[in-house]
């Protein structure tokens, strides 16, 4: 009998429990990405001896990652078929794939900077049909024309405005939870100093991030283009680079080839921070971020941090979107010109209050998010909330950049 199996057999079996009468709430994890999220949603519940967390990996193209991620949180988890056959009280996700088959009502979660990149699979769409985005969409919300989540979590309220045309049926059950992710960098802006100790930065050294979402449009995607000027015209006593790339980037390609491709960064002190590992402190650290129309890029409009952008399409990213705005406030970064010069001009450029209106944009409940979250989840279990208010830890303190940067010789290795 394997690991898996007799936590299954547990689980369906009370009796066989320390800690009996539990609420049971599964927590279905698709990627690494949605992990990251819902590690934010749970982490309210698994305190409260009336409620049983149970875990389970389910199929997606980019799972690769989620039992590992999981593990080391010290999470098992149960396989996804044997998931399905048992019946919990509540259900927490943050995708749609195979939802519909589970025995609970499920409770969506949002993840990213608002609803940014519209829905990719039109073939369902009649003649002009609006693409939404897809958490937005019929398409991600809808099975067999049921609707499929008991309740959804959005950040913003203009989602809701969005849904109203895009997928109508959902309203009832949609809410305006606000942004975990917004709510812990506010709190850890004013540790800025205590990160970029923490990622041994000297004094007069200045960060530069690199944020990439996954797709061609990406700019990991167009790293050909970028990646030249990162390591020859940069100073390397004054600057250092920090690389944060989606884990779908991991996860679709290998972790061994992504590795391989930066293999160029070997002993540069481009440090590639792992898909693992929190982002918030490096985004909160630097003093220029340059991204793409991903999450991150949007994030990085609540910290201190000169925006740069690179370019590429924006024809997957809806209009009203953080991205959205983002790109239309933003300098774009040129292969044609120095790269220091670049810098030096955006950060002359930068305007008190200049992105305001883009982190404005990523909640329209900043600060709220585990308190309204945790006041959803527990209604919804039929419980009272504990009596103490849910707290709002800063992100974590980060390794030193040296422990992610790539060894000459090990380009394929963590």
């Amino acid at each position: 009998m394997t690991v898996h199996t007799t936590r299954s057999a547990l689980i369906e079996q009370g009796h066989w429990l320390t800690v009996r009468d539990c609420k049971r709430v599964l927590v279905v994890v698709h990627t690494v990405t949605f992990a990251q999220r819902l590690r934010e949603v749970f982490e309210l519940l698994e305190t409260d001896l009336r409620v049983q967390l149970v875990f389970t990996a389910a199929p997606h193209a980019f799972g690769s990652g989620v039992t590992e991620f999981l593990r080391s949180l010290g999470i098992t988890t149960v396989p996804w078929e044997e998931a399905l056959r048992a019946e919990f009280d509540l259900a927490l996700a943050a995708g749609s794939r195979g939802v519909h088959e589970l025995r609970a009502p499920v409770v969506r979660i949002s993840h990213g900077a608002g609803q940014i990149k519209l829905l990719t699979d039109v073939t369902g769409l009649a003649p002009g049909e609006h693409r939404a985005p897809g958490m937005l969409s019929r398409q991600h919300l809808l099975h067999d024309g049921r609707l499929v989540p008991a309740a959804i979590g959005y950040a913003h309220d203009r989602d809701l405005e969005e849904l109203a045309r895009s997928c109508p049926e959902a309203l009832p059950v949609a809410h305006v939870t606000g942004d975990p992710c917004v709510d812990r960098m506010i709190v850890g802006s004013s540790g800025r100093d205590s990160y970029r100790r923490a990622l041994g930065l000297a004094d007069g050294q200045r960060l530069v991030v690199v944020t990439s979402t996954w797709g061609p449009a990406s700019t990991f995607g167009r790293l050909d283009t970028l990646l030249p000027q990162l390591l020859s015209q940069l100073p390397g006593d004054g600057y250092r680079v920090a690389m944060l790339v989606h884990p779908n980037v991991f996860a679709g390609h290998g972790m061994r080839q992504v590795r391989g491709w930066l293999s160029c960064c070997q002993g540069r002190g481009i440090a590639v921070v792992p898909p693992e590992a929190d982002w918030q402190a490096p985004l909160i650290a630097a003093d220029w971020i340059i991204g793409d129309h991903g999450s991150l890029t949007a994030y990085g409009t609540l910290t201190e941090a000169t925006m740069l952008l690179t370019a590429g399409s924006r024809r997957e990213v809806s209009a009203c979107s953080p991205a959205a705005l983002l790109s239309a406030a933003a300098p774009v970064i040129s292969p044609v010109y120095p790269l220091v010069e670049q810098l030096e001009y955006a950060a002359q450029l930068l305007r008190p209050g200049q992105y305001d209106h883009v982190a404005a944009s990523l909640s329209s409940a900043p600060g709220r998010f585990h308190r309204r979250m945790r006041a959803l989840l527990y209604r919804m279990l039929g419980l009272g909330e504990p009596a103490r208010p849910p707290s709002v830890a800063p992100p974590p303190l980060p390794p030193d950049l040296t422990r992610w940067e790539i060894p000459v010789g090990s380009a394929a290795a963590l």
